[in-house]
């Protein structure tokens, strides 16, 4: 089981706690419907420092069952975004810290959307990390808490288990990013797709990671990459790439796991689905032309695979990625 809890607190903007939350709900609606079924079943709920009715941000009111303290099974804490002035609710850091610190030591996440990372930073377990917050306070969080590493330019950043977004729509991205990471990319799709792909960035484009794919030290590795990011309009095998590097294919298979956490096949799909995803976004080519440039003899060929890997034709994949267009009609 999966559990995900929101934490609801004064001047919590509910926006940004129910959306994610609604996003695993359907991650775990796609997963029965597989087949085979996925069995991972997903938690989510909200949880608050006291028990009982609370009026959020907005005039929404909402009674909490929860306490946090009764939370500490939660494998991915969300920390909404706060109205308006942060500075108003440090005062429930204090409260924070001790079920974040634990929560940190027990390896489980914790996202803070917008204006909430001042809450984290507040107890102290952003010093010498990694964040961002929204842009309107990023001058009063840095001189607040000069020892962290804020990040103007990105929208989401990742110190370990630590993830800070700058806005809503990046809490989707987000989201997304971690369902594939427990339940696989076919459940990532399926939700991407039913909560509008065209407003998802990436989530490698829009991150900053303390410690990204390509952080490690393994020279070799990191010339593996490189070739396959210079490949991702072709196929390609192990064992070619293997022959390039002058390596046998088990023990570059091997090291590239232990450097980068996945296969070199797995890479080199990745990269190659968000090179078909960009050139249909980008281009007005027909699926033909299209196909031919990633490296298929012919149209049919390369729907069958771009589906397979994100649940949708690629038809229908550039018509939802470029958004509906609407035109008027004489009565």
């Amino acid at each position: 089981m999966i559990k995900i809890t929101a934490v609801l607190l004064e001047q919590s903007l509910p926006s940004s706690a129910t959306l994610p939350l609604e996003i695993w709900m359907a991650a775990g609606q796609a997963a029965k419907a597989q087949r085979p079924p996925i069995k991972t079943q997903i938690m989510t709920r909200f949880a608050g420092l006291q028990t009982g009715p609370m009026a959020l941000a907005g005039g929404l009111n909402i009674n909490l069952t929860t306490r946090l303290e009764d939370a500490l099974d939660t494998d991915i804490w969300i920390l909404p975004a706060l109205w308006r002035n942060p500075l108003k609710a440090l005062h429930q850091s204090d409260a924070l810290a001790p079920i974040f610190r634990l929560a940190l030591q027990q390896q489980q996440m914790i996202c803070s959307v917008g204006t909430a990372s001042f809450l984290l930073a507040e107890t102290g377990l952003l010093n010498g990390r990694a964040a961002t917050t929204h842009w309107a306070y990023f001058d009063l969080f840095k001189n607040r808490y000069p020892q962290i590493n804020l990040q103007k330019r990105h929208l989401i950043t990742q110190s370990e288990n630590v993830y800070c977004v700058g806005s809503v729509n990046s809490i989707a991205d987000l989201m997304v990013h971690l369902i594939e990471l427990k339940l696989g990319s076919a459940i990532a799709h399926a939700v991407e797709t039913q909560f509008s792909p065209e407003i998802r960035k990436k989530f490698e484009a829009a991150a900053y990671q303390d410690h990204g794919s390509n952080t490690h030290h393994d020279e070799l590795i990191l010339e593996a990459q490189s070739w396959l990011d210079r490949k991702t309009h072709s196929s390609v095998s192990l064992n070619e790439l293997a022959t390039h590097l002058n390596i046998s294919s088990r023990s570059l298979n091997r090291r590239f796991k232990e450097a980068t956490g996945q296969t070199p096949s797995a890479y080199h799909l990745k990269r190659r689905v968000q090179a078909g995803k960009e050139l249909l976004k980008s281009s007005n080519l027909p699926i033909s032309e299209l196909a031919w440039r990633m490296g298929f003899q012919d149209a049919a060929g390369f729907s069958r695979w771009f589906r397979t890997h994100t649940d949708l034709t690629p038809s229908r994949y550039r018509r939802a990625a470029r958004g509906k267009l609407f035109s008027h009609k004489a009565e």
